[in-house]
């Protein structure tokens, strides 16, 4: 369930120093403390709970995104599925983003839209 009609390029040509990771690394596990989203910028990240795949993220893609808006731990644990680099969004950074850019806010509320009624067909 790729994000297809939301595109963060913007986001993931940010000056940020990314983080690359070798396809199979762990970027972060289930329960992890979880303080930043991660914007693709290149390569492909797999979603999973457990032994099952949930999603398989691409180029311009967020992730992670949750952790801005409710602190809670991470839900989920992401995979590198190829060699990939990201772009990490902390919290001020977000909140600023979401602060003078509304279509920025609303693109991540539809990210989560999409990903919220995927789980409810899965179920």
């Amino acid at each position: 369930m790729a994000d297809i009609d939301v595109d963060f390029a913007l986001l993931a040509s940010a000056k940020t120093t990314p983080r690359t990771f070798k396809a199979g690394e762990t970027i972060f596990r289930e329960g992890d403390p979880a303080t930043e989203l991660y914007v693709i910028q290149s390569g492909r990240v797999e979603i999973r709970l457990g032994n099952r795949l949930l999603d398989t993220l691409s180029e311009r893609s967020i992730f992670g995104e949750m952790a801005l808006i409710d602190a809670a731990p991470r839900s989920a644990t992401a995979v590198a599925a190829t060699d990939v680099t990201l772009i990490p969004v902390g919290e001020k950074q977000f909140l600023f983003l979401v602060s003078q850019t509304p279509f920025f806010a609303l693109n991540v509320m539809r990210v989560l839209a999409r990903r919220l009624r995927a789980m409810n067909q899965a179920v």
